[in-house]
């Protein structure tokens, strides 16, 4: 099988690589924007180091998940600054803040030009500027992916700016800046990792590069979690790290499947977090993959392998995982669609949407409408 690889121009990883940010990023210019969560403070280190390396920056809070809206008003702000670069420190939701601005503030273009999905989803009609990523929880993998993910509220849906130059010219994906991340987070956060490893290597583009990254990783996420959630371990936050690193690799040159074709539609239609959405609809459509795939097929056995690894990790039975899995995560503190926010009246225009998702043309067996149906139902408590 012949395949493309495409990541970063650089990854940095480990524990104290952080230390190394402020001389890297100066780097590429004098002039900065730096995209950060809701709370400044976790990235006063940053912005200060870049200034007394004589660097002007211009800070942008990012809380929540970026939509349309968000992207235009920071644009309105960054353009006029005229920035060399973009860095962005946070969660899943600042670095697709960070990878959308660098994308877009060399353009004049409307963003809706570029959006997939609702847009035109035509080329970027500049090359963006060097985007730095530094990741506060572990989970999205967008560090090193080539998207970023964009709320539209009055098309209730999320979809992607994507080009190939969107990458970023330097990931730092240093696990002390996820220490002490609350537990509700790291779990959301870390399921979402755990999805990003199984789901590439049961899609129907898995080669061999995302193999050899995501198969290792799928039982490390899941322990790592699990001695999280008896308290924090900094190994085991190493270890996550690691897994959410593996997963944005992998997926960036494989692509997903159905949790994530589901996970993007629902993300339109609810306040509900990505990785919780992803962790609760793992069971069910692993249960419905298996269902549909084709005895002895490639899609059958990998499963299986799937199956089997979650299966020693939470001391089940292979056949029993989906329901396990679901019932490990409930007594972990995750709750189903419905107390997420989502409403089952949505689940038909959840399911429709999701057919034509990205995501879903990677899912290793095709799954029809009543399909997607099913696992919102059994998701949903």
């Amino acid at each position: 099988m012949g395949f493309s690889i495409q990541t970063p121009a650089q990854v940095l990883f480990g524990r104290g690589m952080r230390e190394q940010a402020v001389g890297q990023i100066a780097g590429f210019g004098a002039r900065g924007v730096l995209v950060h969560g809701s709370n400044p403070d976790r990235a006063a280190w940053l912005a200060e180091g870049l200034r007394d390396a004589g660097c002007e920056v211009l800070t942008l809070s990012c809380g929540q998940e970026p939509s349309l809206p968000m992207l235009e008003a920071a644009l309105a702000l960054a353009r006029p600054f005229a920035p060399a670069w973009v860095a962005a420190l946070g969660g899943g939701a600042a670095l697709d803040m960070g990878k959308a601005l660098a994308a877009l503030i060399p353009s004049h273009s409307e963003t809706m030009d570029h959006l997939e999905v609702v847009g035109r989803g035509l080329p970027l009609v500049a090359a963006p500027l060097p985007f730095i990523a530094l990741p506060t929880t572990a989970g999205t993998g967008a560090e090193v992916t080539k998207n970023a993910v964009i709320g539209l509220p009055d098309h209730r849906r999320k979809v992607s700016l994507r080009d190939d130059r969107m990458l970023a010219r330097l990931a730092i994906v240093d696990p002390s800046l996820t220490d002490n991340c609350p537990w509700e987070v790291t779990l959301a956060s870390g399921m979402d990792a755990v999805v990003q490893v199984i789901e590439p290597y049961l899609s129907l583009r898995a080669n061999a590069y995302s193999d050899a990254l995501a198969l290792p990783a799928i039982a490390r996420g899941i322990k790592a979690l699990q001695r999280l959630s008896q308290g924090e371990d900094a190994a085991a936050r190493d270890e996550l790290a690691w897994v959410s690193l593996c997963g944005g690799l992998a997926l960036a040159n494989s692509g997903l499947g159905a949790v994530h074709g589901l996970a993007g539609p629902i993300g339109g239609m609810s306040a509900a977090a990505h990785g919780s959405v992803c962790a609760v609809l793992l069971g069910p459509v692993l249960a419905m993959n298996k269902r549909r795939a084709k005895p002895a097929s490639q899609a059958a056995e990998r499963l299986d392998h799937v199956n089997s690894i979650i299966a020693d990790c939470l001391a089940s039975r292979a056949e029993d995982v989906p329901t396990t899995l679901s019932d490990w995560l409930r007594q972990s503190g995750l709750s189903g669609l419905t107390a997420q926010g989502l409403n089952p009246a949505d689940y038909p225009d959840l399911a429709t949407a999701a057919l034509t998702a990205s995501s879903m043309k990677a899912n290793p067996v095709a799954l029809a409408e009543a399909d997607l149906l099913e696992i919102l139902s059994q998701a949903a408590t």
